[in-house]
């Protein structure tokens, strides 16, 4: 009989708001010891899963299970690119992008037997000057309300919401020039969403028809709107037809070029991150390898609306302590 293969589960004890005590006890009992040995670890600071990935790969584990949230998973992912060790992914974040897009389970139980029975795909990543991404990246309103809530004290989707609300009030759009092999864009804009997956996280679908496997960056232009468009605009990101609406342009592209009037804030998987008048964006094909499901979950059309409503009410009863 083979060795088992090696897991290295790295734990970001402070993503999302539930408590990840109980996780190592769970993996214990899911993951197949016949399949199998799994080291669990917790991260103590930031940068610390990168560099217990890099040490990984150095060893040979076989596969690293990030339990964590889109920064962690990032985090860990960018150290696997072009390696033959595998990612797994626990959703246990705020968002859960990257999960969400390739339908594994908010479920830490479910989500942990699709390393025991998944299948491994070779997925595209992204980078934004040379800085990789894997779900989304962005300039404009979304990257300033990341930054703002990762400069705040409170956590979870209310305090999210209530920054989203603040910085609405007082946002100016900008003008940007998207330049592509294609052609160039010049455009005011209130956010450009780049996506190699198609959401943000929960289910919020900035991007719906990206792909991972296709070599391809989906852009989104979302330009100034009205409050009374809000609404509307919110159900069709929900829904998967945020490029019906009349205010948003899009376009798929190997790689851009975002110009801006000046330097400032983007995201790279929700994470902020400060950077020039020029950002240069590229997607390499396949570098990732990944576990995911070995079939695709089926989804019915009120799904996004039900996951946002009980994530809502449990971050309620967390916030309120009842």
């Amino acid at each position: 009989m083979p060795a088992p293969r090696k897991i290295l589960a790295i734990i970001n004890p402070i993503s999302g708001t539930k408590d990840k005590e109980e996780i190592p006890a769970l993996i214990d009992e899911v993951i197949d010891s016949s399949k199998y040995s799994v080291e669990c670890r917790f991260t103590q600071y930031a940068g610390h899963a990168a560099e217990m990935t890099r040490q990984a790969v150095a060893d040979g584990v076989d596969v690293v299970l990030s339990v964590g949230g889109d920064g962690t998973c990032n985090e860990i992912a960018r150290e696997l690119i072009n390696t033959s060790t595998t990612l797994a992914i626990v959703p246990v974040g705020s968002g859960n992008g990257l999960a969400r897009h390739l339908g594994i389970s908010m479920d830490v139980r479910k989500a942990l037997d699709i390393v025991n029975d998944g299948v491994v795909a070779d997925l595209d990543y992204c980078t934004a000057n040379g800085r990789p991404f894997f779900c989304t990246c962005g300039v404009g309103f979304d990257a300033l309300v990341s930054l703002k809530f990762a400069e705040g004290k409170r956590r979870g989707k209310l305090a999210y919401v209530a920054k989203a609300l603040t910085e609405y009030l007082k946002y100016k759009s900008e003008t940007y020039r998207i330049e592509m092999p294609d052609g160039t864009v010049t455009e005011k804009a209130f956010l450009i969403a780049c996506g190699n997956a198609s959401q943000y996280g929960n289910n919020a679908y900035i991007a719906p028809h990206a792909s991972m496997q296709d070599g391809k960056i989906d852009v989104t232009v979302l330009m100034p709107f009205t409050p009374f468009d809000t609404a509307g605009l919110a159900l069709l990101l929900f829904t998967k037809h945020i490029d019906q609406d009349a205010n948003i342009k899009s376009f798929t592209t190997e790689s851009l070029t975002i110009k801006r009037e000046k330097p400032g804030a983007m995201h790279l998987d929700g994470e902020p991150i400060e950077m020039g008048t020029r950002i240069d964006i590229r997607c390499f094909k396949g570098g990732l390898r990944a576990l995911i499901p070995a079939e695709e979950p089926k989804r019915s059309i009120i799904e996004p609306f039900a996951s946002v409503f009980w994530e809502f009410i449990e971050t309620v009863r967390q916030e309120l302590n009842i």
